[in-house]
């Protein structure tokens, strides 16, 4: 996703699909190559998916019986999302500037560890934050239409709402396909940041580091047009379909097992 977003590739990194990257990256450059940086995910998921679900189902909760006296409100929903992304991308946001960087083609950071210190040594603190705004302006519709979406979902096809691995997997994998096309020109711009893709900036006389969600949306426009707002959809929509069905399954299943057990342990 990080390579297909690029505005001004290398000739070497230039690629048509999501299964012809993948196929270069592994022929030319290993098969391990596509998976840099996953270790710095992984160390910044847990503790940010935990404050996320934990803000998300506590303002749910009580949104929810404010607005609709119990019941399911979409708009609770939507609001608990956005607000349970400001804790997730407070923790998440420096792990995809170091992930990010570590996938850029001829990347310069031989592990997670270098790329943090050469960053902080050259760029400073602030670096990891630089697209911290625009993340929020990506995430948080983001995951007001995922959330939405998914409730949405589970309300036609798990209208019981039993704990049910198909129709949890099923609603979202399509929360995460529409939440991740909808908010594609906006990832483009929070990449471009985190990046600050060299060879596309001195396209265009930028010197220095690009900052701010408006100034990125203007170079994007001035590198590839409207149709640049939309490189790497499918790659996005492709990574976070697994994604956010995966992350679903297993939050309903230990929700399901915490609280079977917490009532048996009751009775």
């Amino acid at each position: 996703q990080t390579r297909m977003q690029s505005l001004q590739p290398d000739p070497k990194a230039q690629y048509r699909s999501v299964y012809e990257a993948l196929k270069k990256i592994v022929l030319t450059e290993g098969f391990w190559r596509p998976l840099r940086g996953i270790n710095v995910t992984m160390l910044g998921a847990g503790p940010a998916h935990a404050m996320y679900f934990a803000c998300y189902e506590k303002m749910k909760k009580s949104l929810s019986d404010t607005i609709q006296h119990g019941g399911n409100s979409h708009l609770a929903n939507g609001i608990a999302g956005s607000v349970a992304t400001l804790l997730h991308d407070a923790v998440m946001n420096p792990a995809e500037v170091v992930k990010q960087r570590m996938q850029m083609f001829n990347s310069p950071y031989k592990s997670v560890l270098t790329c943090i210190r050469t960053v902080q040594k050259t760029e400073g603190f602030g670096a990891f934050y630089r697209s911290y705004t625009t993340q929020l302006t990506m995430n948080v519709p983001f995951q007001a239409i995922h959330f939405i979406t998914y409730e949405f979902m589970q309300e036609q096809i798990n209208p019981h709402r039993e704990y049910n691995p198909r129709s949890h997997i099923v609603s979202g994998a399509v929360a995460g396909a529409v939440a991740a096309a909808a908010t594609t020109p906006l990832d483009v711009c929070k990449t471009l940041l985190n990046t600050q893709e060299n060879m596309a900036l001195s396209s265009v006389n930028i010197s220095g580091h690009l900052s701010g969600m408006a100034n990125a949306f203007k170079t994007v426009y001035q590198l590839g047009g409207v149709s640049g707002y939309f490189r790497g959809v499918q790659a996005r929509v492709i990574y976070q379909m697994p994604s956010t069905a995966i992350a679903w399954s297993v939050y309903e299943f230990f929700k399901y097992f915490l609280t079977k057990h917490k009532l048996e342990k009751r009775a």
